[in-house]
């Protein structure tokens, strides 16, 4: 199983960017399909973004044109660039990873069986 180490977040003010990193280990990201979810304290855990074995991507209608998913095979890393951020985008980031997931479910948390830990993301008003 892979495992999946986040980082890159942090506080920033309102209109800026942020960039999440996270390194895969165990397996390489170009053959898994994984994706991005952000959680609240108190809320479900909401997919922000994912992408396919093959490259497609899928983005919640949240952040469209505002964040872009990329992987990166030689780092063996998958990246969230985030901009034009708002404090509804303030959250806990999580990566997620599995062998296959089926673009429909891309955005679905329950389609994938890797974790990480989560970074902290805090944009200000």
């Amino acid at each position: 199983q892979v495992q999946l180490v986040e980082s890159g977040g942090g506080s920033v003010g309102a209109g800026g960017s942020l960039r999440l990193s996270c390194l895969a280990s165990g397996d390489t990201v170009n053959t898994l399909a994984m994706g991005w979810f952000r959680q609240d304290p108190g809320k479900g855990r909401e997919g922000v973004v994912g992408i396919t074995v093959g490259g497609s991507t899928a983005y919640a209608d949240s952040v469209k044109g505002r964040f872009t998913i990329s992987r990166d095979n030689n780092n063996n890393t998958l990246y969230l660039q985030m901009s034009s951020l708002k404090p509804e985008d303030s959250a806990m980031y999580f990566c997620a990873a599995d062998k296959w997931v089926p673009f429909s479910r891309l955005l679905d948390s329950s389609a994938y069986v890797s974790w990480g830990q989560g970074t902290q993301v805090t944009v200000s008003s």
